[in-house]
């Protein structure tokens, strides 16, 4: 169990959930491996050992500097200004998304991620889909016993189990609130001021200069 949590994001007006492209499966591979029911996760080493390995591997564009007009596949250091800006900024770019997540890993907290992307996909899910991926959402989320429980309060986790017995695109709005100020008050301003962050936009604000 983790500390206390507080609050999230798009439809209905909440910030910070405007995904137009994003593919929550490329962050834990296809259907969403990050629902699989796992008794035991691998943990992951914390940043540090070898950042710029790190960084190559994630980002194999940082060689080429800042992005040109015409291409939309190599990322600017703009871009990754932005991220600072808002934590919403940061989740609506997929290679931002990419990296809070690795980073939310070293600090053993993924499932927030997990849950919040979890839950994006499932407001674009069809009614008659809903059902299906609103239990397993919350079998490995929300649920007392879930392998990747979430820190929400005993209200919202009994207020969602019953939204979810006649599932709607919003049942997890409210979890996913939580979710997404946690993030935002508290993972959000240490990774901003992370060696990963900080390194990634140095190594991108140096190749512009070259």
């Amino acid at each position: 169990m983790r500390a206390a949590a507080i609050s999230t994001p798009r439809l209905n007006k909440m910030p910070g959930i405007f995904f137009p492209s994003a593919n929550p499966g490329e962050l834990k591979g296809s259907d969403h491996c990050l629902l699989d029911d796992k008794t035991q996760k691998k943990r992951p080493k914390a940043f540090g050992t070898d950042l710029k390995a790190y960084l190559k591997s994630m980002l194999p564009h940082l060689e080429s500097g800042i992005k040109s007009s015409k291409s939309k596949d190599i990322l600017s250091a703009t871009e990754v200004i932005q991220w600072s800006q808002s934590l919403e900024k940061l989740l609506t770019n997929q290679t931002g998304q990419a990296v809070f997540g690795n980073f939310l890993k070293s600090e053993f907290s993924e499932e927030n991620i997990e849950f919040w992307l979890a839950c994006e996909d499932y407001k674009r899910t069809e009614s008659d889909h809903l059902h299906r991926k609103a239990e397993k959402i919350y079998k490995a989320f929300v649920q007392s016993d879930a392998t990747k429980q979430i820190n929400i309060d005993f209200h919202t986790r009994e207020s969602t189990a019953k939204k979810i017995q006649v599932p709607t695109p919003t049942s997890f709005d409210e979890a996913q609130k939580v979710i997404y100020t946690l993030m935002e008050r508290d993972s959000y301003p240490r990774f901003l001021k992370s060696e990963v962050y900080l390194k990634l936009l140095s190594e991108l604000q140096g190749n512009s200069l070259k």
